[in-house]
């Protein structure tokens, strides 16, 4: 078995020490990703436009492998503040059609990386040829 580090310049350069993702024979598990322009190093202030830079960047993630957000398996949403559930709930629909809702959990967590106030992290399956 071979695992593949996946280190991407197109996403926000980590903060601590991991790779964007790992990827072993058509999964990728990819590493939390925060609400950080790749770009500018800037998080948005606003919840709802934190979880589309969240969903920007693991969409670029994704793309590494040649993957799309049809081949999420499952998710994992860690809030900074449950009430924020709502608005990132309306949000994280846009990205996903109904034939391809991946599993997810989703929770409040006492404090997320860079005061964040939300951080999403998945795992995705394509078949490889």
């Amino acid at each position: 078995m071979s695992i593949q580090r996946i280190i991407s310049d197109k996403l926000p350069k980590a903060v601590g020490p991991y790779s964007h993702a790992s990827y072993v024979n058509g999964w990728l598990y990819a590493s939390g990703q925060l609400p950080i322009d790749p770009v500018s190093g800037n998080m948005p202030a606003t919840i709802g436009d934190q979880t589309h830079q969240v969903f920007a960047n693991l969409k670029a993630l994704l793309a590494e492998k040649g993957m799309t957000f049809d081949h999420v398996v499952k998710t994992t949403v860690f809030l900074n503040d449950i009430s924020d559930f709502a608005t990132v709930n309306g949000v994280y629909g846009q990205y996903f059609s109904q034939e391809h809702y991946p599993a997810r959990s989703a929770f409040q967590v006492g404090k997320l990386p860079l005061n964040a106030g939300i951080e999403i992290e998945l795992v995705a399956y394509k078949e490889e040829a």
